[in-house]
């Protein structure tokens, strides 16, 4: 019993002294890294209210309002040749509608090297497949907001985009893929008639996105997506991917057995270019297809940083909503033209047009729908850290009754987006 004991205690000493090695591959040079930054985006917004739209109990039709839309603080640390963690805490609309900020820990998360055709990683992220722009990075996004539909189940089953989970991701030659096995947050809202997310146990969410990089090479460090590289980066990409969830939508109360139960389907194919020009100018462009099946007409009105409180009399509802994600078929273009740095009221800049459009024909509506985002990027020394952009969101109205497009109404923005480290 006691050589038994004492190989026991040779045995965990003998692993104790090893696993340092295995973490971090007993590479003497290394030194661990430690990266910090703070991105903030401060907007001042005039907005065209739905018609019926309320504050606070007063009928409003068009409002003016100031309000940080993002915070992001993410903090990431290279501990070993093979190890890597990353965090970001922030929020999103910190605005008049309440005094408390919702600063919350958005990602946490620890990844595993093998080689760089195969790493793995756990915890709390954005890693998911179908797009690219499913997983953008917010603080290079070339439109001023979009796209906002990629993020197709927004705080409803999951938290800003983010879920607990386990992927796998690599690159091999001109291949970049991911795959992800997620976990979303219950849901307490039972559906009452129209097909919503289910109140049930929720499976298993499998993703994946697959594409090829004929030109440079992007970083799949993080999983969040560069929208611009303006002149500093020649890249052109295809992509395909999905999402499965089984019984993830329902009509009713999912337990009970009339309950009609549907799986989450979708699928996507993209492109993406980013082009630097001989005349210093350069050109980003991205066209995506996107097919969403949650079941049965389902549909949902988002709007970004919402002013109101409730109210809204046409079929979007109330503030700045329109019908942004559904079971249908999406297409999704973006098009700038960042011209070489030049001065502007004595600062170097890069200015960059823009345009992005979403085209959906969702199952629910008897007309399609197409929102137009408009913006105009002026990047501080040609660097994202400082930029000012003008935007104007042109969107679509749909009576209540026929599920027709009337009207159109804006939203036009000034977003000051500074970064510190």
């Amino acid at each position: 019993m006691i050589l038994k004991k004492r190989a026991l205690i040779l045995w965990l000493f003998s692993i104790a002294l090893i696993s340092p090695a295995l973490l971090t591959g007993q590479n003497e040079e290394f030194k661990p890294t430690f990266k910090w930054n703070l991105t903030s985006q401060f907007w001042l917004r005039y907005s065209e209210l739905n018609d019926g739209s309320v504050i606070h109990g007063e009928p409003t039709s068009e409002f003016l309002d100031i309000s940080i839309r993002r915070l992001r603080i993410p903090v990431s640390s290279q501990i070993s040749p093979k190890v890597y963690v990353y965090a970001i805490f922030g929020g999103n609309n910190y605005n008049f509608k309440g005094k408390d900020f919702p600063l919350e820990v958005l990602d946490l998360y620890a990844e595993y090297s093998f080689a760089k055709y195969f790493e793995i990683g756990l915890g709390k992220s954005g890693w998911q497949g179908l797009s690219r722009w499913n997983i953008r990075s917010s603080s290079t996004l070339m439109g001023l907001d979009s796209p906002l539909f990629t993020l197709n189940s927004v705080e409803i089953n999951d938290d800003v985009g983010r879920l607990f989970g386990f992927w796998v991701k690599g690159q091999a030659e001109k291949f970049d893929y991911r795959m992800a096995f997620n976990r979303p947050f219950f849901v307490t809202a039972i559906p009452n008639g129209a097909v919503n997310f289910a109140n049930n146990k929720p499976r298993v969410k499998t993703s994946a996105y697959l594409k090829y990089q004929f030109f440079e090479h992007e970083s799949n460090k993080s999983a969040y997506q560069v929208g611009t590289y303006m002149q500093t980066k020649k890249v052109f990409n295809i992509g395909a991917g999905f999402q499965f969830q089984p019984d993830a939508m329902s009509d009713g109360d999912a337990n009970l057995p009339e309950t009609n139960i549907y799986d989450i389907s979708h699928f996507s194919a993209d492109s993406f270019l980013n082009l630097p020009l001989p005349n210093g100018d350069a050109i980003t462009a991205y066209l995506g297809y996107y097919s969403y099946d949650f079941g049965k007409d389902y549909i949902r009105n988002v709007g970004a940083n919402n002013p109101t409180t409730g109210g809204g009399t046409d079929f979007n509802g109330s503030g700045v909503a329109f019908p942004m994600i559904g079971t249908g078929t999406t297409w999704y273009g973006q098009f700038g033209y960042a011209f070489k740095q030049t001065k502007f009221f004595n600062h170097m800049a890069v200015i960059q047009p823009n345009i992005a459009i979403q085209h959906s024909d969702w199952d629910a509506l008897n007309d399609s729908m197409t929102v137009y985002d408009f913006t105009v990027n002026f990047f501080v020394n040609g660097s994202h850290k400082d930029k000012i952009s003008l935007g104007y969101q042109h969107r679509p109205i749909f009576d209540v009754n026929t599920l027709q497009q009337k009207d159109y109404k804006g939203m036009a923005v000034m977003q000051y987006q500074i970064s510190l480290n």
